[in-house]
């Protein structure tokens, strides 16, 4: 009967009797193979081609090897562990090391701690100027929007001829503004509203008031952005209480004016009304129109 020896095929129909007796008996398999840094099990049983062995054997030969490996690990254990508990006892000068690093950990981590807190309170400093910075900004705004409110109420006062600075001046506000100028000038030619009436006295020009209307409306809308308890707002109340009086005195006076109109009496008593309406005081635009049917 043939046996199957390790990298030699079974030859069926031998003419011959296969005899082991002579063959080189093989070398045990070497533990610095199993070594290598690049140790692949497939390349290592390549290399095994010439051995003159079955792979049962050679099964074995490994099994035996393992077990010796294993053995050889627990006795080297069992010779050693007492050796192993006894050593932090064993060392000698070790109690100081430690107390050395945990020294030295303590002031490495007073050291982190003094530099998270110098941070912190440099982040804490940033953020409060940035915060001085911003409340700044709005403050600064809000003195240029004020400023811009003083300015268009001078300037409307001058226009309307009411207050200190018209008396002052004694004449009426000229505007430097040219589209302003333009936008008037433009308007005042483009419509009647400067015929003289029966009585001959000038007729309110609906274009200009409605610009001065206009103006007042900005100036309310402005305050209410800033707020109407800012102490130099309140001080202007009494100023936008004379112009917006002033105003509704001129839309009265329109109206009546409209009523004399002839053909162009609803045109203009509609638009009359608008500027009521522009300016918030349906209630005065109701009474005068109460007043102007009787």
């Amino acid at each position: 009967m043939s046996r199957n020896y390790f990298g030699d095929s079974d030859e069926s129909g031998s003419d011959f009797d296969e005899d082991t007796s002579g063959l080189p008996f093989p070398k045990p398999l070497s533990r610095s193979s199993f070594l290598a840094p690049d140790f692949d099990p497939a390349t290592f049983l390549s290399s095994l081609t010439n051995r003159h062995q079955t792979l049962e054997d050679l099964r074995q030969e490994l099994r035996d090897l393992s077990q010796t490996l294993n053995k050889e690990l627990l006795d080297l254990v069992n010779e050693n562990y007492q050796d192993f508990l006894s050593l932090g006892s064993a060392l000698k000068g070790g109690e100081e090391k430690v107390e050395e690093v945990r020294v030295g950990l303590l002031g490495f981590q007073r050291d982190v701690a003094a530099i998270q807190a110098k941070v912190e309170a440099r982040r804490k400093e940033v953020e409060s100027l940035l915060q001085e910075k911003k409340k700044c900004r709005t403050q600064a705004n809000i003195a240029k929007a004020l400023l811009d409110i003083a300015e268009r109420i001078e300037e409307l006062e001058e226009r309307l001829m009411i207050g200190d600075t018209a008396k002052q001046n004694g004449q009426p506000y000229e505007d430097t503004n040219p589209d302003l100028d333009t936008f008037e000038s433009e308007s005042d030619d483009s419509d009647d509203d400067f015929m003289d009436d029966s009585n001959g006295a000038a007729v309110i020009s609906l274009k200009k008031l409605e610009h001065h209307i206009q103006k007042y409306v900005y100036i309310i809308a402005a305050s209410d952005r800033i707020g109407n308890r800012h102490p130099f707002l309140v001080s202007q109340q009494p100023r936008l209480e004379k112009i917006k009086s002033t105003l509704l005195l001129d839309l009265n006076t329109a109206l009546e004016q409209a009523k004399k109109a002839g053909d162009k009496r609803d045109e203009r008593t509609l638009k009359v009304m608008r500027l009521y309406d522009l300016l918030g005081a349906e209630s005065s635009a109701v009474f005068a129109l109460k007043h102007l049917t009787i």
